[in-house]
């Protein structure tokens, strides 16, 4: 799957001071709201921060519990009382902590489970006479309508439609969306513990046996896969996406056999290939085998293999050879539709458009980044970066975006440390969450960051070791260069260079500086400039010439 960027011009990013941080407390106006999402398979709860300035959010707490209401009586059809029993005890537990980050509300919503069981609506009654929560009992096309809400909050779609996909206990949803629009809702009804229940008697299940479950979920998922084929334009090759347990344990299952497995799953990217010989290997285990896996729980051992087929057939369905995992899904998509209902979003499309805007502000204030600075900062890089295409870089577009967040937020380990902070601002961003930005992106801009100042970059540097690639490591090279660069013409605490002026040659390249102030003396730029010759002419096999 290609990597998704934000196409943008330098002007626009001097625009972009209306969604950075003010230089207030981080804390100031913040609102807390709970999520709570009552699933066939878990009950997970989720606490929110959100900030109505940046129009975001970020996740101050999350816990889920394995409460498998979906274990129904299997003559009525009713949710059983141990089932019930289970997930009341979780939810007043999970209320209890709620009310513990004194959210001012609680938005929940019941899923496949309760909304298909007979009895769901003695259910609802007694979670709102004995804990006095009220839940939202939601349809198919709501579901999935929350889930295309959540994964827009963390993944930036650019100009790309995807597919979205996520397999929960009871359903399935699928989904063709682009950053405009979810532009086919369909929710099946087949998930892992269905059939798990349903179909599964033995362990290892057998060749027949895998051959009917595949025949079956190919028939069920018939009808949602031709309305979203129907969807598709002429020409469209729409990505993919997974979100839910079933995608996140499989892609866990991927990373421990990746020797250079990322520490977040966000944006992990799993083939097609590679799925297929985790689900050989899993159809040949029986459960007690399956449990010893390090990269899955134990509960979730018991229901990973219908799970996992549902994934397989459906990526074979829609034609896809890779899918990118998201870890936000309904629950996140709560809480966007909860600032959307409060009017703190003007709509989802404007929260899409600017999510890597906001990401990028939220650290940049999480970490008491001065905005001005970083800002001056911003400006003379990507200046750089448009009038010296050709000689400085070779970057076609890719790394425009990267170097601007980089530039953003490569002084946020100064609190920590002055004199190493470069390393520092590594850690910070390689930990952080930049929502928006891909697995390698991510990587790529704390990289950018690391080595804008003092040494190159060395084979023995994890930094450096996590980009795999040829073309990631040219460019975070050439990208920190150009920051090396702007950082060396802000090193007062006040603006002093108003323009910079660039004039190229083949090997050789002219930097006329011009003052804020007609009388000030830029003789410090001049010098910090002249001192970056040799490392400009090792990266770049160009002389820098430095004009006042």
């Amino acid at each position: 799957m290609a990597d998704v960027l934000l196409n943008h011009s330098a002007e626009d990013d001097l625009t972009r001071g209306s969604m950075s941080p003010r230089q207030e407390s981080s804390s100031e106006g913040l609102r807390c709201v709970a999520a709570i999402d009552i699933g066939t398979n878990s009950t997970h709860l989720l606490v929110a921060s959100v900030d109505p300035y940046l129009q975001t959010f970020n996740v101050s707490f999350a816990e889920k519990s394995t409460t498998r209401l979906g274990e129904v009586d299997s003559d009525s059809g009713n949710l059983t009382e141990a089932a019930m029993e289970r997930t009341l005890f979780q939810l007043k537990r999970f209320k209890e902590l709620a009310d513990s980050y004194k959210v001012e509300e609680i938005v929940t919503a019941a899923t496949s489970a309760v909304r298909e069981a007979p009895n769901c609506g003695d259910f609802l009654f007694r979670i709102k006479k004995d804990l006095n929560l009220s839940v939202d009992l939601v349809s198919g096309f709501e579901e999935a309508r929350l889930i295309y809400l959540g994964v827009l909050s963390g993944i930036s779609f650019g100009d790309n439609s995807f597919f979205l996909i996520d397999i929960g206990g009871g359903s399935t949803e699928l989904i063709l969306a682009d950053s405009k629009d979810a532009r086919a809702l369909t929710s099946t009804k087949i998930g892992a513990v269905r059939l798990q229940r349903d179909f599964i008697r033995e362990e290892p299940i057998s060749l027949q046996r895998r051959n009917f479950l595949q025949t079956f979920i190919e028939g069920s998922l018939e009808p949602a896969v031709e309305k979203i084929f129907r969807r598709v334009n002429t020409g469209e090759m729409p990505l993919m996406i997974a979100t839910s347990g079933t995608a996140m344990s499989l892609c866990a299952i991927a990373s421990s056999e990746d020797q250079s497995a990322p520490k977040k799953m966000h944006g992990y990217k799993l083939s097609l290939n590679k799925l297929g010989l985790i689900v050989d290997k899993l159809i040949g285990m029986n459960l007690e085998q399956r449990r010893n896996l390090l990269a899955i729980n134990s509960r979730r051992a018991e229901i990973i293999v219908p799970g996992a087929l549902i994934l397989q057939t459906a990526m074979k369905m829609l034609s896809v050879d890779e899918l990118m995992l998201s870890e936000r899904a309904l629950r996140e998509g709560l809480i966007v539709d909860w600032m959307l209902r409060k009017g703190l979003l003007k709509d989802k499309f404007v929260y899409q458009r600017s999510i890597r805007q906001r990401t990028i502000a939220h650290q940049a204030r999480r970490f008491k980044v001065d905005e001005l600075h970083a800002k001056r900062v911003a400006k003379h890089a990507l200046n750089l970066y448009e009038n010296t295409k050709g000689v400085l870089h070779q970057d076609s577009g890719s790394g425009y975006d990267l170097l601007w967040a980089a530039s953003m937020l490569h002084a946020c380990g100064k609190h920590i440390n002055l004199g190493s902070y470069h390393k520092h601002s590594w850690y910070l961003i390689r930990h952080g969450e930049l929502l928006g930005y891909s697995q390698i992106e991510h990587l790529m801009v704390a990289a950018i960051a690391r080595y804008h100042r003092k040494s190159l970059p060395k084979k023995r540097h994890e930094a450096w070791q996590v980009l795999t690639e040829r073309k990631q490591r040219q460019i975070v090279l050439d990208m920190s260069l150009l920051l090396r660069l702007a950082t060396v013409l802000e090193c007062r605490p006040e603006p002093s260079v108003k323009q910079l002026q660039v004039k190229m040659e083949k090997k050789k390249i002219y930097l006329k500086l011009l003052p804020e102030n007609p009388s000030q003396d830029l003789s410090l730029e001049k010098w910090s400039l002249e001192n970056c010759r040799l490392i400009t002419r090792e990266v770049s096999g160009v002389d820098l010439d430095v004009i006042i």
